[in-house]
């Protein structure tokens, strides 16, 4: 008996952790991820994973190689494939931080105010770049960038990416 009930208080135990930490997760398990590659001659690539929340949401993450210091490094969601001349920014995600390798953030709306899935984001026809600077004379040098959804499945390339120039303010 007393077996039995110290069994079945671990069991108990043991499956309620299991419950606690299922209503602890805000993922669905779906996610995606494209990669990132070099977009100048600075040796910077890496990944860039959409992971489905399940509010249907997307959170990012952008990761890259090749990166050191303290540098931020801003991250741009543009509409179009990666060549493709003055390409509008759909979003400005949170800076690569050069300590870390990573930025994060959380895509509810698009700069021009509209909502977006996760199931939207990974169908749009688009891209990622990371630049250099945020302004000055290196805004536009592309350290990393990649195409994603649509524009991924319609362009792959294996080594350095063409990359147009950004639409700048």
């Amino acid at each position: 008996m007393k077996n039995m009930l110290l069994t079945m208080g671990i069991a108990a135990f043991f499956f309620g952790c299991q419950e606690e930490s299922a209503k602890k997760s805000v993922y669905t398990g779906t996610q995606s991820v494209y990669p990132l590659q070099a977009g100048s001659d600075y040796p910077v690539d890496g990944t860039v994973t959409f992971k489905e929340k399940i509010d249907g949401t997307a959170d990012i993450r952008v990761e890259l190689n090749g990166v050191e210091g303290e540098a931020l490094y801003p991250v741009h969601l543009h509409m179009g494939d990666i060549k493709k001349d003055g390409a509008s920014v759909a979003a400005l995600l949170n800076p690569v931080s050069a300590k870390t390798v990573t930025s994060d953030t959380q895509l509810k709306i698009l700069a021009n105010e509209t909502s977006i899935s996760y199931k939207e984001l990974v169908k749009l026809n688009a891209c990622i770049k990371v630049h250099l600077s945020a302004s000055g004379p290196n805004q536009d040098v592309v350290l990393a960038g990649g195409n994603i959804g649509l524009a991924a499945t319609e362009n792959i390339s294996d080594g350095r990416v063409e990359v147009a120039v950004c639409l700048s303010k």
